[in-house]
């Protein structure tokens, strides 16, 4: 049996693309267990929860969607497909459109979220706490823009591995 150990700068993008969507993504979908489990222990916990997802979306999701962009061009390159080529069309505006919601709404909103709740939390002192429903309906907001954001991941992989059209 032999083994190739011969690995192109093409490998080495790919591995490290493959290796920023799971990283960087991966996380980000462990994020919608968060909030139902922080509100069956405690509501306190809430700001723990927005302030975890900024941690996940600015040091670990930013820069692997920085690395994916990146790599994600020398492969096009590399390879001289057609920037044109639908998979590859659709998956970077999948990218860009994550990298806006990334910038321009998750890290923003659980910004807001983090200091309502946190002073929903102040407020109530010692005694009892429950969420506003303003708050509530907040975070329901931010689940469903989260979910599209996931299937938008998961829509880009297929792109990505399947490659219709090529």
């Amino acid at each position: 049996m032999e083994i190739p150990l011969a690995v192109t700068g093409y490998d080495i993008s790919i591995w490290i693309h493959i290796t920023a969507v799971v990283v960087g993504f991966g996380a980000t979908f462990g994020e919608a267990l968060f909030f139902p489990v922080a509100m069956k222990m405690d509501p306190r916990h809430l700001p723990y929860v927005h302030r975890i997802q900024l941690a996940i979306n600015r040091n670990l999701a930013t820069p692997a969607l920085v690395l994916i962009i990146a790599t994600g061009i020398y492969q096009l390159v590399d390879r001289d497909w057609d920037i044109g080529a639908f998979w590859i069309s659709a998956t970077f505006l999948i990218v860009i459109i994550i990298g806006g919601l990334l910038g321009g709404y998750f890290i923003p909103a659980d910004r807001r979220l983090e200091a309502m709740v946190s002073d929903e939390i102040a407020a109530a002192g010692d005694g009892p706490f429950e969420p506003s429903d303003e708050y509530l309906a907040r975070s329901r907001t931010e689940g469903f823009v989260g979910t599209a954001t996931g299937l938008l991941v998961i829509v880009a992989i297929y792109l990505m591995v399947v490659k219709p059209g090529a």
